[in-house]
């Protein structure tokens, strides 16, 4: 089930859910609107699952950024989220989808108990100017059901994430050289 505007309202007013920072206007009917944040990583060069991601990191101006098709790009949001109540599921919305940008089409669950800023994956389909805390989607709260166990308690290998960060699948595969 998804929390409706009242009902993520009340939550944050309680303490089941924190987004900060928190700005009651930027929630929807039943969801927040998340922004950008002010980084992003450009991943260089070829990609290879066994090897950590090389990357140049840069701020985004205030006259933004112009991002190119065939770049792949990790931002962060300006929000930092989390609940040991509700999962959470973090998606582009409509608006930054009409200007061609995808955003973090791969991973949109975020765990009971999972309180970060969100690396993001983003591609544009053609070249486009992005800001930094612009509205770029949607972050909605669901409601779980059966034993609850807290995803930063679990150890899992993103739990600690600050920040973006580059995958770490190369941690899983046999002779990868970090």
């Amino acid at each position: 089930m998804i929390l409706t505007k009242a009902a993520i309202a009340a939550a944050v007013a309680t303490g089941e859910i924190r987004i900060e920072p928190f700005e009651a206007d930027r929630l929807s009917v039943n969801a927040y609107d998340w922004r950008l944040g002010e980084t992003l990583r450009i991943c260089d060069g070829g990609l290879d699952a066994a090897r950590p991601t090389d990357f140049t990191e840069m701020a985004i101006p205030a006259a933004g950024i112009v991002l190119e098709p065939g770049l792949l790009y990790l931002g962060v949001t300006h929000e930092k989220t989390g609940s040991e109540t509700y999962a959470q599921f973090l998606n582009g919305n409509r608006t930054t989808g009409s200007l061609g940008i995808w955003t973090h089409v791969s991973a949109p669950l975020g765990h009971v108990g999972h309180a970060i800023a969100w690396t993001l994956e983003i591609r544009a389909a053609r070249p486009v100017r992005v800001y930094p805390r612009m509205t770029f989607g949607k972050l909605i709260f669901l409601t779980t059901a059966g034993d609850r166990a807290s995803y930063q308690k679990t150890g899992a290998k993103y739990a600690a994430s600050e920040g973006i960060d580059i995958s770490r699948l190369y941690t899983e595969i046999t002779g990868a050289t970090p």
